[in-house]
């Protein structure tokens, strides 16, 4: 068991980023660390799994883990509590009752006082139903936010569409994009006059115009890494030619 890894697993979603401080990576780390110091494992690893719901067990470092516990090489898994393994009471019991033990695997949560060395669990399995409760009514919360944002006329989307940019003056609003907006008439210009989209693209891959993935690119980076910045297709033209934006 000293020879195999003690597996220190963090996780954040972007609802977890309500709470605050309190559930950063940062913090889990810091306190993984002190827990797995004080309590004389060795041989640690961190895998984090930040940006990702609870409920989503298909998170890649989360699955990195699973393939490590499945190849032997972990004997301890820690995390800050039963929350950051997983939201989905179902499945989360099941790694924790089934999965775990099936491969030798200790699993503690610090905060939940979850300890499968020990029998001392009884509360575990209300817990569990409790985050998965959470993260149910944490969705319906964020689709009523969004709700009444786009019923208020706000755009939903972070990224403005090809043809507008952020207003400096507020993020909530889109701006015409002086730049790109000539091309966006063009589109148009060229559809009225009964030119297809593919037609519509070649003209825009003949004249050297960024195509949108590399305009943004390049305005975002200060460089163009994507292959073929200056060919157009179908889809990108269909695409300016159907968003009611």
């Amino acid at each position: 068991m000293k020879d195999k890894i003690t597996a220190l697993y963090c996780r954040l979603s972007n609802d977890d980023d309500l709470q605050g401080e309190s559930n950063s990576i940062t913090n889990q780390k810091s306190i993984l660390s002190d827990f797995a110091k004080r309590n004389g494992f060795h041989n640690t690893e961190f895998y984090v799994d930040d940006g990702w719901s609870g409920t989503n067990f298909d998170r890649p470092d989360f699955q990195r883990m699973v393939r490590d516990m499945e190849n032997g090489k972990i004997g301890t898994i820690i995390t800050k509590d039963l929350s950051r393994l997983g939201r989905d009471y179902l499945v989360t019991g099941q790694y924790i009752e089934m999965i775990f033990p099936e491969h030798d695997v200790r699993y503690i949560a610090i905060n939940d006082n979850v300890d499968t060395i020990k029998s001392e669990n009884d509360m575990m399995v209300f817990r569990n139903v409790f985050n998965d409760f959470y993260a149910r009514d944490t969705s319906k919360k964020i689709k009523a936010v969004f709700k009444a944002k786009g019923m208020s006329g706000k755009p939903l989307s972070p990224i403005a569409p090809y043809g507008y940019k952020k207003s400096e003056q507020d993020k909530d609003q889109w701006v015409i994009d002086e730049e790109t907006a000539p091309v966006v008439r063009k589109i148009f210009r060229l559809c009225i006059e009964g030119y297809g989209p593919m037609k519509i693209a070649n003209i825009l891959t003949d004249e050297q115009i960024l195509r949108p993935t590399a305009y943004n690119e390049l305005k975002s980076t200060g460089q163009i890494t994507c292959e073929k910045p200056y060919r157009w297709n179908c889809k990108s033209v269909v695409g300016i030619l159907e968003r009611q934006e």
